[in-house]
């Protein structure tokens, strides 16, 4: 079974858990935060488990930290909801895995008694190859925001708009993965790998 929960990416001098917004969690829940290995330049990203985000959170954490924000919405793995907040308020979003996202996207019929046995159907897979052109048709300006995001949070991007549309459009088994590579095309800078153990 793959990660639920979400992604927070921020930037800032201090611990992002330090945020006064993450002071509401209970002793007991601050174990299911973790720190991935920090960025150069303050850039900080922390998985949280299912539960723990609120909406709302993301603009008070974008008044925190006095830089723009972004969280992925992380959906066992397999999919995620990226949705990133700049300080005068422009945001964006996308989904990543946008196959998977299409099929949990897609709306039921009415009639329908068992989703079980719908999803064998040809009428759900053409309601998902529907769902999918649909999506796709949003990538474009999905990722013409991220790049704009990007701008504003500072970062001198080279990337090319093709190819964080082609990031948007990929497959990757783990959309944490995806999310750390559309970061890294965008021109975040990468996070040193640790040195190994003697």
């Amino acid at each position: 079974m793959g990660f639920s929960g979400h992604l927070v990416f921020a930037r800032s001098e201090r611990p992002l858990l330090e945020a006064p917004l993450f002071g509401t969690i209970e002793q007991g829940r601050k174990e299911d935060v973790h720190a991935w290995w920090p960025r150069p330049g303050g850039w900080q990203t922390l998985q949280l488990d299912q539960g723990i985000w609120e909406d709302d959170y993301l603009l008070a954490l974008v008044a925190w930290t006095g830089a723009p924000v972004c969280v992925a919405d992380v959906s066992d793995s397999s999919i995620a909801l990226v949705t990133g907040l700049a300080g005068n308020g422009q945001r964006w979003q996308a989904w990543l895995n946008l196959d998977n996202a299409a099929a949990l996207l897609v709306e039921e019929p009415e009639d329908l008694d068992d989703v079980s046995l719908w999803v064998d159907t040809p009428e759900f897979d053409a309601a998902v190859r529907r769902k999918r052109a649909e999506l796709d048709t949003e990538v474009p300006a999905d990722a013409g925001g991220a790049l704009m995001w990007a701008s504003a949070a500072g970062v001198q991007t080279s990337a090319q708009q093709s190819r964080i549309e082609e990031l948007l459009r990929a497959r990757e088994n783990f959309a944490e993965d995806l999310f750390s590579a559309v970061l890294d095309e965008l021109g975040f800078p990468k996070a040193p790998q640790p040195s190994p153990q003697p």
